[in-house]
């Protein structure tokens, strides 16, 4: 015969009731709650935050977000961060504009996540780049971070010049994505170059790496010379991708509005990278079947860096002097003349990777 199996009720009093309120964890200071209307005073609105109390929104919270209390109505439900603990009443002291606040860093992190695109004017301009409002944010858009139709191309770079472009700005409007973004710190930056990726990406689609197009100059920079291959579709030839030899001004080697032959190098997020010196042939190539470590060259000085001296065997093709061989870097500007040519010793040979140092055959 089978046991009936016994029925248990569950009991429950008020030291249970108790003992489970107090193990739910109470908001703390910065928190977000939410809760219903309760009363509205004047100057003052009560929310229902059970099972911690009530809290409430008054003083300077209540002013600086009273455009928006005024259409609150009873029963409606709040968030709000909580901004002070309970008061002299008892009150959880509330704060609407922070709740704000931390709602719409929120949604810059959701911005940046997604690739939002957002349109928005410009509402001013310093040397480093452009201001941007943002719901009530104020942003900042680097200059590095701007299309290169907007990129300001002035001459030798001038801070004022480059001011001057920015400030052409102020006032149209911008598609843009948020690229960070710092509660803490403030601090929300922008990037113009994500803000057509899509059509971007569907114009590259056209192109792959090795192609060789004519594009049109558009602009150049101390770093390099903007080339559009096509309209909505804009490249840089960068500096180190001009020539083989030593390139001082890019403007040597081109004119804006003038034609001119690129090879594409790299295609990368909607982007592309050009050349101009891999439309010729490699010298290193070429250097490669005439030189030998340890062997003995005369090169040129054609330049002084940081580590020493580079000194060019042929056009194209050149080694560095580490200044580590001279008492000082006095004594190599002394015995190494800008464009005179002196015996070296080859040290270090790498034709692959464009490499190579050189050892300076001091006159006995």
């Amino acid at each position: 015969m089978s046991k009936k199996k016994e029925i248990v009720t569950p009991v429950v009093n008020e030291q249970m009731e108790k003992l489970l309120l107090e193990s739910v964890i109470p908001p703390a200071e910065g928190d977000t709650v939410e809760g219903p209307v309760i009363f509205i005073g004047s100057g003052k609105i009560y929310i229902d935050l059970p099972p911690f109390g009530t809290g409430i929104i008054y003083g300077r919270e209540y002013l600086s977000a009273r455009d928006v209390l005024r259409k609150v109505a009873l029963g409606d439900t709040v968030s709000a961060k909580i901004v002070g603990s309970h008061n002299k009443e008892g009150y959880i002291e509330l704060s609407l504009k922070e709740a704000r606040q931390a709602m719409i860093w929120s949604d810059a992190e959701k911005a940046i996540a997604t690739g939002t695109v957002f349109e928005l004017p410009v509402k001013d301009a310093n040397k480093g780049g452009l201001i941007i409002a943002w719901q009530s944010i104020q942003g900042f858009l680097p200059a590095s971070q701007l299309k290169p139709e907007h990129y300001p191309r002035v001459a030798n770079g001038e801070k004022q010049l480059i001011l001057d472009e920015l400030k052409k700005l102020i006032g149209t409007n911008m598609s843009v994505s948020i690229i960070t973004a710092d509660p803490r710190e403030g601090k929300l930056i922008f990037s113009e170059r994500g803000g057509s990726k899509e059509a971007r990406g569907t114009l590259v689609d056209r192109y792959a790496v090795g192609d060789v197009v004519e594009g049109m100059v558009t602009g150049i920079v101390d770093f390099g010379i903007f080339v559009k291959v096509e309209d909505g579709l804009e490249g840089l030839v960068h500096i180190s991708e001009i020539d083989w030899g030593l390139v001082e001004d890019p403007r040597a080697f081109a004119k804006v509005n003038e034609p001119i032959k690129v090879k594409i190098i790299d295609i990368k997020d909607g982007k592309i990278s050009l050349s101009l010196k891999q439309l010729q042939e490699d010298p290193w190539v070429i250097a490669a079947a005439k030189y030998k470590k340890d062997g003995e060259v005369n090169a040129a000085v054609i330049k002084y860096n940081k580590y020493g001296a580079l000194a060019s065997i042929e056009e194209g093709v050149a080694g560095l002097v580490h200044v580590s061989e001279f008492a000082s870097e006095a004594e190599l500007r002394e015995m190494l003349g800008l464009g005179k040519t002196y015996p070296f010793t080859i040290t270090l040979f790498e034709p692959k990777e464009h490499r190579m140092t050189l050892s300076f055959k001091k006159p006995k």
